[in-house]
């Protein structure tokens, strides 16, 4: 298992080498136009270790406490898809052309997609919570009586 593990670390350790080699060839023509990518490539990380996770943690905790218990995981993986979805259309919400533009991604209203998906999100999410409710409190069937004959 050690073996496997140091092979893997080295395997990683290349593949961030490369990209580093990668970064440099493309970052050094362009100096001060590419100390944006590197705040980018920092910023991201930075922001997400020091606002989201943290927010995240004391969401789950707060949720994990208030909530009766059918209804925590639905609610708790909604949150985290909510995250999720927000995370991957920041970039289209934040600045309209904020990624390079691809056939049908700016055809559409960004806003009303997000919106529409985190709808059906939260609908699975109260659905599952109803069900879970319902499972939990439904009565135990009983064992047909044997009759004395």
């Amino acid at each position: 298992m050690k073996i496997i593990r140091i092979v893997l670390a080295l395997a990683g350790l290349a593949a961030l080498g490369f990209g580093v080699s990668l970064f440099v060839d493309y970052a050094a023509p362009a100096w001060p136009d590419s100390l944006k990518t590197v705040l980018w490539f920092g910023g991201g990380p930075i922001v997400n270790d020091a606002v989201f996770a943290p927010v995240a943690g004391v969401l789950g905790l707060l949720l994990s406490r208030v909530l009766p218990a059918p209804w925590r995981a639905p609610v708790q993986v909604g949150a985290v898809v909510t995250a999720v979805l927000g995370f991957l259309a920041f970039p289209l919400l934040w600045r309209t052309y904020g990624v390079a533009p691809k056939p049908g991604l700016h055809d559409g209203n960004t806003w009303l997609g997000l919106l529409l998906t985190l709808a059906a999100v939260w609908a699975v999410v109260v659905l599952a919570g109803v069900v879970r409710t319902f499972a939990t409190h439904r009565p135990a069937s009983r064992a047909p009586q044997k009759s004395a004959s």
